[in-house]
């Protein structure tokens, strides 16, 4: 746990441009030391874009940015091989994906094909190009947004592409006095301009290495699965929870007790994710969608009734 001082360093640089979101920011800090990705779902103007862009500059990562259009092709985002007449050979040319911290902007603006191209360097760390097999950058870190609110002219994102997103967060409105404090903050300057990076890639790339040795007891991975196989059987979903989504709520949850300054996973670290974790996984069935269900209120109900683990049992082996 030797970088808890980074950590927080992290989390002051961001909220010195960022009002009110420390929720926000620790399940994204969460995300890029846990190796996943984030989907910022919410209505225009609550900072979705702004978060992604403070977020890169306090960590200092190659940043690259895509602006999805209907228009867009694969070689747009994987880059292109162009033949150099000087050398009498071909060049790759990079693309947007050949960054650490990609904004994948509007995502679901762009056509299938193109999100195609997305998914696969999300899963593999890899795109292909020409037939050529190209190694992402390390770490590799994808934060997309999307409008939830707007359905002219896009294009869902399908079941396959949104598993392969770690964790689903909704900025929300800030409070009363959260928005006449970022009246103030923004009055006379612009906070990112003067945003100084304050960790290495290569400290983040050790973080995240720290975290896999984050211990999860068999009881809490008992009840990782327990809740996983309630999505699975609860008569409200078509289609529950899959065995990447119990890998994905396990290594979310020990990124979350690392940031949190622990070595060990307790079952508050599973409840605090769930939501985020299994929101975008779980499809609830024509009836439950009619009664006015949602996900988030089958996974509290989830957790309401599981057992929990006791507080011997978590540090045990």
């Amino acid at each position: 746990m030797s970088y808890r001082p980074a950590i927080q360093s992290i989390i002051n640089a961001i909220e010195t441009v960022i009002v009110g979101k420390e929720d926000v920011i620790a399940k994204s800090l969460t995300a890029l030391l846990a190796g996943g990705h984030v989907l910022l779902e919410d209505v225009p103007g609550v900072g979705k874009t702004m978060l992604v862009r403070t977020f890169s500059r306090a960590i200092d990562l190659d940043f690259k940015r895509v602006q999805f259009t209907p228009d867009m092709l694969p070689s747009d985002l994987t880059g292109i091989s162009m033949y150099n007449q000087k050398t009498k050979e071909f060049e790759y040319r990079p693309g947007p994906l050949m960054g650490n911290i990609v904004l994948a902007d509007e995502i679901n603006r762009t056509s299938p094909k193109t999100q195609s191209a997305l998914l696969e360097a999300m899963a593999e760390r890899s795109v292909t190009v020409d037939g050529e097999v190209k190694i992402l950058p390390s770490p590799f870190f994808v934060m997309a947004t999307q409008n939830p609110i707007e359905h002219e002219g896009t294009y869902p994102l399908p079941e396959a592409q949104l598993d392969r997103f770690l964790l689903k967060i909704e900025m929300g409105y800030p409070s009363f006095n959260e928005e006449i404090a970022l009246l103030t903050r923004f009055e006379k300057a612009e906070p990112l301009e003067a945003l100084q990076s304050v960790i290495t890639k290569h400290e983040v790339e050790q973080m995240q290495r720290e975290v896999r040795d984050v211990h999860v007891s068999s009881a809490v991975k008992q009840y990782i699965v327990r809740l996983i196989h309630e999505s699975r059987n609860d008569p409200n979903t078509y289609l529950g929870g899959s065995p990447r989504a119990t890998l994905a709520l396990m290594k979310a949850a020990q990124a979350w007790a690392y940031i949190h300054n622990r070595d060990f996973v307790l079952p508050d670290d599973v409840k605090a994710l769930a939501g985020s974790v299994l929101g975008h996984r779980i499809l609830l069935t024509a009836e439950a969608r009619y009664k006015g269900k949602t996900t988030d209120q089958l996974v509290k109900g989830w957790l309401d009734t599981l057992p929990v683990p006791m507080d011997r049992e978590v540090k045990e082996v």
